[in-house]
C-alpha cells in the first residue's frame, strides 16, 4: 500500500536562518531512495498575528512502508534528519498509508 511521510515542522525561533538549512534539508531528502514524490509546504501565517499550529510541513511519497521505512535507514535521511534537528525548532514524524490518491 503508498505510504506517505510526514513531517510536521514547528515554528523556528528564527525563519530566515531555518530557511537557509531547510533548502538544504528538502534537497537531501529528494535524493531517498525509492522517493516517488516530494511535497513541501509553508503554511500561511495567521491574519491576527498569532502563531500558527505549525510552520512547514514536508510529505515523502513511497510505493509502500518498506520503501519509506527502508528509506529514513539510509545515510541521506541520516544526513538531513540531524539538519532538521540542528535548526532549533521541533518536528513531528508521521507514517500514514494512502487511501486514495
Amino acid at each position: 500500500m503508498p505510504t506517505k511521510i510526514t513531517l510536521i515542522i514547528d515554528n523556528p525561533a528564527d525563519p530566515a536562518a531555518f530557511e537557509i538549512t531547510y533548502a538544504r534539508i528538502q534537497e537531501l531528502a529528494a535524493q531517498l531512495p525509492a522517493l516517488r514524490r516530494l511535497e513541501a509546504a509553508k503554511v500561511w501565517p495567521k491574519e491576527d498575528g498569532t502563531p500558527t499550529p505549525a510552520y512547514r510541513t514536508l510529505d515523502l511519497y513511497f510505493d509502500s512502508y518498506d520503501d519509506a521505512s527502508a528509506a529514513v535507514a539510509t545515510p541521506i535521511a541520516g544526513e538531513f534528519f540531524p539538519l532538521l534537528i540542528g535548526t532549533g525548532t521541533t518536528f513531528t514524524g508521521l507514517f500514514s498509508d494512502i487511501e486514495s490518491a
